[in-house]
């Protein structure tokens, strides 16, 4: 289920990349949408590769910057939220894409915690138990 759920984040993310093409920057975007697809992408076909903190880590930081993106785009026009704003004005769409690149990335950040992945080497059911 949780490789089905990435999966789906991951396409949804890529179409969203792929719908910039007629953006002025949509270059940019692109590139920002495809951040959370990699990450998605990655937790559906190598989960494993979680277990390592370096990813971890990685991660962690690539929520951070889209953090500190949602707060450099958020929509500095009142009621942003209402389609007939956002349909209109840009900064509104680019604040709200920001939220939802934030949002993918929590979204993936909480499912590995949920159910962490074995190490690659490990051949166990479960985690190693500290056994001093």
């Amino acid at each position: 289920m949780r490789m089905t759920i990435f999966g789906v984040l991951a396409l949804l993310m890529a179409l969203f990349a792929a719908v910039q093409y007629n953006d002025p920057d949509g270059l940019w975007w692109a590139c920002i949408y495809l951040v959370p697809a990699v990450w998605s992408l990655m937790a559906a076909l190598r989960p494993v590769w979680f277990a390592k903190s370096a990813v971890r880590l990685a991660l962690a930081g690539t929520i951070l910057l889209a953090l500190v993106g949602c707060v450099w785009y958020w929509p500095a026009i009142p009621h942003w939220w209402r389609r007939d704003v956002w349909w209109v004005v840009e900064s509104a769409r680019e604040g709200i894409g920001m939220m939802i690149v934030l949002a993918v990335l929590l979204a993936v950040a909480t499912l590995l915690r949920r159910e962490r992945p074995l190490p690659e080497h490990s051949d166990r059911v479960a985690w190693p138990r500290n056994r001093g």
